[in-house]
């Protein structure tokens, strides 16, 4: 990195944090500070909402899904629409009409304070580990790629947010969502022009999308009802609408976004927009990956994306055998730039026959050169068990620094860093109001004045970022973060959508069986996940439904007040 960068990246995000400092002082009162003022439009709304979801994971890990695995992760987010507008009719007016600060609050007024506290508990464990996850995802990509210290960089990023989230709370949370959005969108597309130009003269757009679906990156929609195909068309619509409706509906980083809105309207416009606006914005993230890939094509990639990990193993006893495997997948990639070059030559002049023959013959190339990085995750780990092989998450990265101009590439890293702190704001932002409105405005005896909320608010965030960032510290990568993100949230979201819902449509069930069958259910999730019985995303299915199940069965048997009576007697 030069100068130019250096410059770039932290002007842009002291900017930042000092606009959300200074444009959020002298919040001094309940409202303004965990409410935000109540008095945001609708755009504000909804670039907040998608902010908190599109975190430094969703740019960093994205392309490099696509690049592997083409565009069918798109297929994730297609419940996401339709659990906006659910949303929309059932839960904001519930909200809004109750004037509560916290999703949680409607739980003690439909069941009891023990319901409202376990589910408040349950959000603050998952979503206290998705902080911790949202910060060390930039952290450890950026310092095994720029050589940064981890350790340091993870609290940078930590301290950063938590000084104009303290400082403001879920206003400043607000106002600065809108500069790190106009950031990100500036970021994504300056990448996406800039690949497209990188590609060779007689290689236009249209025919970098042939050649991505030559070699099956393009297929976006899998209609098969397999199990062991983590995201098909099915999957999105059905696991995904309950994963959105636990999200955006229970989940207190995001409902305290749109219950910012000055009106029910204001609200559901917000939600709206960002449903319409998430599914294309996700993918043509996908389709930078995709772009990336094809670019590779054309150009030398590394054997395995994560610098430290080739680092690891060409100090190995392994290096001899690595070199040899570096030296042939060079030659592979040759054969494939010939390959492509010619197949993109011969678009629109040669036969169906060529043609195929040619996407065939990329096939089997990129079979092969994936045999080739298998065989050297297999080295790396002969090398260091405790490597991380997997390089999804360094695809994007790599390409950044090693092929964009100068101080372009310290924009790009102000665009992965300010996601992260977008949606670490919410996340914080979220915990602390959750920690005090639910529980520690329940537990103390006597009235406490506004100031003294605001306070407590304050430092219960301030608590949660330390937390966050020392889980950071002592983080390690999974196979993908961005499924890590949303396996943490399959993992809880199910039974707190199943809560909410029994508490919107189900009047017979009552506290004491919602509470056991709670408790049941979260340790049937867990089981589910721990057993890999099924792919994720259908524990959000299951764990709702579960615990409605359940909850019905606990009242009838249990819990009726025939039963009660007859016990009594």
């Amino acid at each position: 990195m030069q100068l130019i960068d250096w410059v770039v990246l932290f002007g842009t995000l002291i900017f930042i944090v000092s606009y959300g400092v200074y444009k959020t002082r002298g919040s001094k009162n309940v409202k303004d500070y965990i409410g935000g003022g109540n008095d945001a439009r609708w755009w504000t709304v909804g670039l907040s909402v998608m902010a908190t979801q599109a975190s430094a994971i969703t740019f960093l890990s994205t392309p490099g899904q696509a690049y592997h695995d083409g565009m069918g992760f798109v297929q994730f987010y297609f419940g996401l629409p339709i659990a906006m507008v659910i949303i929309c009719m059932v839960f904001i007016p519930i909200y809004h009409r109750l004037k509560v600060y916290t999703a949680y609050e409607y739980l003690e007024t439909r069941f009891d304070r023990k319901t409202r506290t376990l589910t408040a508990i349950l959000f603050l464990i998952q979503r206290g580990l998705a902080a911790g996850i949202t910060i060390f995802a930039p952290a450890i990509i950026l310092s095994a790629v720029l050589g940064w210290d981890l350790n340091g960089l993870t609290i940078l990023i930590g301290v950063l947010v938590i000084i104009y989230t303290v400082s403001g709370g879920t206003k400043a949370v607000n106002v600065t969502h809108k500069q790190q959005m106009a950031v990100i969108f500036a970021g994504m597309f300056t990448a996406f022009f800039l690949i497209v130009s990188y590609l060779p003269e007689n290689i236009s757009f249209s025919n970098a999308l042939q050649i991505a679906g030559a070699n099956g990156k393009m297929d976006i929609l899998d209609f098969s009802f397999d199990l062991n195909n983590r995201y098909t068309f099915w999957s999105g619509i059905i696991g995904g609408s309950f994963l959105a409706l636990s999200y955006f509906g229970t989940d207190q980083s995001q409902v305290q976004r749109y219950l910012t809105g000055r009106s029910v309207k204001e609200m559901q416009l917000g939600l709206i927009f960002n449903g319409l606006l998430k599914v294309p914005m996700q993918f043509f993230i996908l389709l930078v990956g995709v772009m990336v890939f094809v670019f590779y094509q054309f150009n030398q990639a590394p054997l395995n994306f994560n610098p430290a990990a080739q680092n690891e193993v060409l100090d190995s006893e392994y290096a001899e055998e690595y070199r040899d495997l570096m030296q042939s997948n060079k030659d592979l990639q040759e054969e494939k730039h010939i390959t492509a070059i010619r197949f993109g030559e011969s678009m629109g002049i040669s036969t169906p026959a060529d043609e195929e023959n040619y996407s065939n013959k990329m096939l089997e190339l990129d079979a092969a050169e994936i045999s080739n990085r298998e065989r050297a995750r297999e080295l790396i780990t002969a090398s260091n068990p405790k490597m991380e092989t997997n390089d999804k998450d360094y695809v994007f990265i790599h390409f950044i620094l090693n092929n964009l101009p100068r101080g372009l590439i310290g924009f790009l890293l102000a665009m992965i860093l300010s996601a992260a702190m977008s949606s670490t704001a919410s996340e914080l932002n979220a915990l602390g109001s959750t920690t005090t409105i639910d529980l520690y405005k329940r537990s103390i005896k006597g009235e406490r004045s506004e100031a003294h909320y605001v306070k407590a608010s304050k430092y219960f965030t301030l608590i949660w970022g330390v937390i966050a960032i020392l889980f950071a510290s002592v983080a390690n990568l999974f196979e993908n973060l961005i499924e890590l993100v949303n396996i943490i949230g399959s993992i809880f979201y199910g039974n707190v959508l199943g809560i909410f819902l029994l508490a919107f449509f189900f009047t017979y069930v009552q506290s004491n069986a919602v509470f056991i069958a709670a408790l049941i259910t979260q340790a049937l999730v867990v089981l589910l996940w721990a057993y890999d019985v099924m792919p994720y995303l259908w524990l959000n299915l299951v764990g709702c439904f579960l615990v409605i199940i359940i909850a019905f069965i606990l009242q009838s048997i249990i819990y009726s007040p025939e039963k009660i009576v007859n016990d009594e007697t």
